[in-house]
């Protein structure tokens, strides 16, 4: 049977901004046809934390994914960096997904322990937050992902593909 795995991705939220790296990211990944996976895309989210957050768990509802693979954008990082931790004040929540298996063999993928304080660990916090309420066995990650450009294109593509594999083979 096919994993459902959901993957998001935010718009932008500056006026010069020409798009959303997550939203590159996943539009690349669409174009593959390539997986054999349930993927269902939910793209362009609101770039507020309770906007988002609210989509997001409507579609876990309605979908009832395996996986989800949260993506943000991270202009000032070089390569994929997957967050282990979210926080909401004093609360801390992890990921469940053992983030050192995900990416043995990846060519430019690191681990990170921040994610930042903007939308994107609000959403990774709201959504965390609702499985382990809930008690799904619903396992999420947030990817941040750097700026696309003709030089990190292939590798980040091959590598989030390389994340999107092993999260269904697991």
């Amino acid at each position: 049977m096919k994993k459902r795995i959901l993957l998001t991705s935010f718009d932008t939220w500056l006026s010069d901004q020409q798009s959303n790296s997550s939203d590159d990211l996943l539009l690349e990944v669409t174009k593959l046809d390539l997986l054999p996976h349930n993927l269902n895309f939910l793209r362009l989210l609101p770039v507020d934390v309770r906007l988002a957050s609210s989509q997001v768990i409507q579609k876990i509802d309605e979908f009832q994914p395996d996986d989800i693979i949260c993506c943000g954008m991270a202009a000032r990082r070089t390569q994929l960096s997957i967050e282990v931790t979210a926080s909401c004040n004093e609360s801390v929540l992890q990921t469940t997904v053992d983030l050192e298996q995900l990416i043995l063999g990846a060519m430019a993928i690191d681990i990170s322990h921040d994610c930042g304080k903007f939308v994107c660990e609000g959403l990774y916090y709201s959504v965390l937050n609702y499985l382990l309420q809930k008690q799904l066995t619903t396992r999420c990650i947030f990817v941040h992902v750097p700026v696309l450009t003709p030089e990190n294109l292939a590798v980040t593509v091959a590598d989030f593909v390389l994340i999107i594999n092993r999260l269904a083979l697991s």
